[in-house]
């Protein structure tokens, strides 16, 4: 009988059963995809951007299908970080698997308040620190942009924070090597490559936007070989782990990231046509291991052959 392969990773200093993480803003708090899919299996969850306070969002329309992918412009709709921990926190500690918290602020003091506030809270793996959501019209999308804010914030965030930091880099940037060098040397323990890209759609029947904001985030596989390519460079232009985002929706769109040097991957938008997605990516990746004759995951990781 072949051998099972291993899937297990670990990347600051976090364990996971499996590579496999249910992107920030894709997957609510969990307990919406519970009777899809058994959170126990997959690797972690990267619950949707906490802010100080809780925020309504955008007004709609704020989502609309494009020919491969999908723009959105939720607005960092939340419930804020105190009904976080009182009303969902005491679901995901027992959800059976790592769970990320998603912080964002308008204020560099307001990232401090939120971690802040999550450092008393138990069962948490980390916080993923969203400098670069394109679908406000304020907040952390001018932190991502700039090098030197970016070191900042980050250095900031990691002198309150108890757990792991990760950052989450914006694809709307001249080079992203450049900012992930700036996270790095402010302390990140990590990155997720990327977040979405700024972009529009217009109705030719009523000449109107898509979205009411005009312009919004853009996800799915169309943007795949763009965050592959951020990924690849960002591997290289630091030595903390990065986890890739972007475009995911089978085992073989994750196994093109390990190639590039992921350490770890996050399924997005695919959840939003099948919440089953991230364990239909779980389940292929196993297989993809077993074919090729691979004992571990971690046989992939930077292993593009030139």
């Amino acid at each position: 009988m072949s051998q099972v392969p291993d899937l297990t990773v670990e990347f600051a200093g976090i364990r996971l059963s499996n590579p496999v993480i249910a992107a920030s803003g894709t997957f609510g708090y969990g307990e919406e995809f519970e009777r899809f899919a058994d959170l126990r299996r997959i690797g972690g969850i990267c619950v949707k951007g906490t802010s100080a306070r809780p925020i309504d969002g955008n007004l709609p329309p704020r989502l609309y299908p494009t020919p491969s992918g999908m723009l959105n412009s939720i607005g960092l709709e939340n419930v804020g970080v105190d009904a976080f921990i009182r009303d969902k926190m005491p679901y995901l500690r027992n959800a059976g698997c790592a769970v990320f918290v998603n912080v964002f602020g308008f204020t560099e003091d307001e990232y401090a308040e939120v971690v802040e506030k999550l450092n008393a809270c138990a069962g948490i793996a980390g916080y993923e620190l969203n400098i670069s959501c394109p679908n406000t019209k304020h907040g952390g999308m001018i932190f991502g942009q700039n090098a030197s804010s970016t070191e900042r914030l980050t250095r900031l965030v990691k002198k309150r924070a108890r757990r792991p930091v990760i950052v989450k880099l914006s694809p709307n940037v001249t080079d992203i090597s450049e900012l992930a060098r700036a996270a790095e040397d402010g302390g990140a323990d990590a990155l997720t490559v990327a977040n979405t890209f700024l972009a529009m759609a217009i109705d030719t029947d009523t000449f109107k936007p898509r979205i009411h904001t005009i312009t919004g985030g853009l996800s799915g596989p169309a943007i795949r070989p763009l965050t592959l390519r951020m990924v690849y460079q960002c591997t290289r232009a630091v030595k903390i782990p990065v986890i890739g985002l972007g475009g995911i929706a089978r085992a073989e769109d994750a196994v093109e990231y390990f190639l590039a040097g992921a350490s770890a991957i996050q399924v997005g938008t695919a959840s939003f046509y099948d919440p089953r997605a991230p364990l239909g990516v779980l389940d292929d990746l196993g297989k993809f291991l077993k074919k090729k004759g691979l004992s571990s995951i971690r046989n992939l990781v930077g292993q593009m052959q030139q």
